[in-house]
């Protein structure tokens, strides 16, 4: 039986990964528990692992990961039904769940989208886009793209030839831009995307 502290601690890194997409370190969960004792941290985090909650991954930074049990609890929602975007059909609750960890896996990270460059595909300024961590995306695929290692933007990926490459907006009123392939660096492509209205 968990203790009330190794209960807060488990929650907020729960809330943590579910929000981030990623673990927070043992400062972050000291900062968010309003702690300033990482030894104490330290310790729930480690009966934590002892008891199977999480595991503990040697050598990295964020090295906490969910019990297979808890993340599924985080990257899946009840699926009731379906619901009419035209004539209105009956209404069936069903049992099914809807995974989301195809998009929501421990290994993407969130974007926060900020501009109306990818209007035409549905990607409105606000909203959040999943990315899956990659170095190299195909012909068509939205990515993350670092342009001369200083400015990230978010476009669909054309290859003109071997040395040249097109990064082409998602909005009629925009002009693709073209670049030297040395110049561009993919850092991931789009997994999913994200629209919270409360």
């Amino acid at each position: 039986m968990l203790t009330s502290g190794q209960h807060k601690t488990l929650d907020y890194i729960r809330q943590y990964i579910a929000r981030e997409g990623f673990a927070p370190t043992l400062t972050e969960i000291a900062k968010g528990l309003g702690t300033r004792s990482k030894g104490s941290i330290h310790r729930q985090v480690q009966a934590l692992s002892d008891a199977g909650y999480i595991e503990l991954l040697s050598g990295r930074k964020r090295g906490i990961q969910l019990s297979d049990e808890l993340q599924q609890a985080i990257t899946s929602i009840p699926l009731i039904g379906s619901i009419a975007a035209g004539q209105p059909i009956e209404a069936i609750a069903g049992q099914d769940k809807l995974d989301l960890s195809p998009i929501m896996g421990t290994d993407r990270y969130a974007l926060l989208v900020k501009g109306d460059s990818m209007i035409d595909i549905g990607i409105l300024d606000g909203d959040t886009v999943i990315i899956k961590p990659c170095d190299s995306a195909k012909e068509g695929d939205v990515i993350v793209a670092l342009i001369d290692e200083s400015e990230a933007t978010l476009k669909r990926l054309h290859y003109i030839d071997n040395e040249t490459l097109e990064l082409i907006p998602e909005n009629q009123s925009m002009q693709p831009m073209r670049f030297q392939a040395a110049r561009v660096r993919i850092q991931g492509v789009l997994a999913g995307q994200l629209r919270f209205y409360m």
